[in-house]
């Protein structure tokens, strides 16, 4: 991965999940949009925006009289990096381990099979 994305807690997550289903918003857009999933306070809120924006996950939009926050990744970039940071910590950095180990605890459907070797089919000719 060319770009480093920062970490983001769960909470931060939540932010990032409202600015990726419709951006540019307002804090107050975000805070309304969080109140109605989260119990969270305005200031809580408020202080995951700046967290992000110091981050720089999340830009500002100074342009106008009120602020706007817009997501700088994608969701695909950030669910990327997370992914990648998770297998390095819990499995070591290889896929392989995490993948047996998923197989061999989850009951998969016919289709879930099928889907998974047409995946591995594509990775195996890269």
């Amino acid at each position: 991965m060319s770009k480093h994305i920062p970490n983001i807690s769960e909470a931060e997550w939540e932010v990032m999940n409202v600015l990726w289903e419709r951006a540019p918003q307002t804090a107050n857009e975000v805070i309304s949009s969080l109140q109605e999933k989260t119990d969270w306070k305005p200031k809580t809120v408020r202080t995951l925006l700046d967290r992000l924006a110091q981050k720089e996950v999340v830009g500002i939009n100074k342009n106008q009289k009120i602020y706007t926050f817009y997501p700088i990744y994608s969701q695909e970039e950030c669910q990327r990096a997370e992914t990648q940071s998770f297998i390095k910590r819990i499995y070591g950095g290889t896929v392989k381990s995490m993948l047996v180990q998923f197989m061999e605890e989850e009951s998969l459907t016919e289709e879930d099979i099928k889907e998974l070797r047409t995946v591995l089919n594509k990775n195996q000719k890269k």
